[in-house]
């Protein structure tokens, strides 16, 4: 009985050269995969935590954080920078990304709504609430630039709505981000400044010196937006595998857990909280 021709050598090498490239395709999924997230500067405290948080339940996955104004790190998406994801302190920046088709629409979702506060590192400077605006005990007010920082636009609609904005004119110093607007009041070269109540609240509390929550109907919500850019379905299965895994423990309840007690609301679409009218707050003045 004749037997099986034997195959060729080369065609053996050649099959075995097929198997190795395709279980090293497949191990990629499984892979650990290591991405790049840009944050916006607001968002820098509770993302390390998630990050940490996201790592230790993942236990093979990696986040590298890229913090900034949201101004500056859109710009930086723009122009190619390699980002995985990014975490916006406003609705525009994702809109205008999404819009140029440099991520992936429906990979959106707002993480945070984020709230102002008018805080000072003298724990006895702001007794009042708004009326130390109208004094002169203060000397510098800090806020985030408004032509880079959702938070910056924040604060000049609340002096506005308050008519501060031509009293405090000359004393008003720019951070580039929310980041610096803080160290500014934190280091004392500033003695206030409307800054992200994340800033200086922990767990149900302000962390220390004194503040004002201003009321939400002083300015338009800041709803934060976060969406994974085409630098990520055009990279690695890695990545791929590493980002969808990250966004679905951003929608968990630990990720929200941590979100909420740095003072921000996580369900954008609850109705705004009741507040102070402007004409109250006016006459408190």
């Amino acid at each position: 009985m004749q037997g099986t021709p034997a195959r060729p050598p080369s065609f053996r090498r050649l099959l075995r050269a097929l198997c190795g490239v395709l279980a090293a395709f497949y191990s990629c999924f499984s892979a650990a995969g290591e991405i790049t997230i840009a944050v916006a500067s607001n968002f820098a405290a509770p993302m390390r935590d998630i990050a940490a948080a996201f790592e230790r339940v993942s236990g093979e996955h990696r986040l590298r954080l890229a913090f900034g104004s949201s101004g500056k790190l859109y710009a930086q998406v723009y122009h190619g920078a390699p980002f995985d994801a990014f975490f916006s302190a406003d609705q525009d920046k994702v809109n205008r990304l999404i819009a140029r088709d440099l991520a992936v629409s429906n990979s959106r979702l707002t993480y945070a709504l984020g709230q102002l506060a008018l805080w000072s590192a003298d724990s006895a400077l702001i007794d009042e609430g708004p009326a130390v605006l109208a004094g002169d005990r203060f000397r510098k007010l800090a806020i985030a630039n408004p032509k880079l920082a959702p938070y910056g636009v924040a604060a000049m609609e609340t002096l506005t709505a308050l008519e501060f904005e031509q009293t405090t004119r000359g004393r008003r110093v720019l951070g580039e981000n929310i980041a610096q607007a803080f160290q500014f009041v934190a280091s004392g070269n500033a003695q206030l400044g409307l800054i992200a109540l994340s800033q200086v609240y922990r767990d149900g509390k302000i962390t220390g010196g004194s503040s004002w929550l201003v009321p939400q109907a002083l300015y338009r919500p800041i709803r934060q937006d976060a969406v994974i850019l085409r630098n990520t379905s055009a990279g690695s299965p890695e990545r791929v595998a590493a980002t969808k895994a990250f966004w679905v423990f951003l929608r968990g309840p630990e990720a929200r857990s941590i979100i909420e007690s740095y003072g921000y609301l996580t369900n954008a679409a609850n109705p705004e909280p009741p507040a102070t009218s402007t004409k109250e707050v006016r006459d408190a003045k």
